[in-house]
């Protein structure tokens, strides 16, 4: 998350008050930034709205920092009609998306169920692996930018 690094620096904002933004510890924050654990969604949508870039962008998806009409809220049921709709467009069962994605189907089908909150980690995965944009799964845009 080096991009978020440097956001951060260039603001002249210290670890402490992007945490205390996120309502996490610094350590926490840290851990986010030196990519030792994985920021969550909600974190990085906080995060992305206020230094007003997409999350593709601070995930490295993107080189527009911002898309026009970006939304600030995910949209959970766009999210779960759009990861229905890509994952049926690539002629997929959810046990072979489960598969590429190294989970079980309940956990998949909890996702498309909207039962389960999708890790970070995954979309970016999804977004890599099918060329598709995450602000767009999150209904924070209409249009898949990448």
């Amino acid at each position: 998350m080096k991009c978020i690094k440097d956001l951060r620096e260039n603001d002249n904002l210290l670890q402490r008050d992007i945490a205390n933004l996120l309502g996490i510890k610094r350590s926490t924050y840290a851990s986010y930034e030196t990519e030792r654990d994985t920021i969550p969604i909600k974190h990085l949508n906080k995060l992305c709205n206020y230094f007003n870039i997409s999350i593709d962008y601070a995930l490295g998806l993107s080189k527009e920092m911002k898309y026009e009409n970006l939304r600030p809220e995910i949209n959970k049921e766009l999210l779960i009609e759009r990861i229905k709709t890509l994952r049926k467009e690539n002629k997929l069962t959810q046990i072979k998306m489960a598969s590429i994605l190294n989970i079980s189907r309940s956990t998949w089908t909890g996702y498309e169920q909207g039962k389960y909150q999708i890790p970070t980690l995954y979309l970016y995965e999804i977004a890599k692996r099918y060329h598709i944009s995450i602000d767009y799964l999150l209904g924070k845009v209409d249009q898949n930018n990448l």
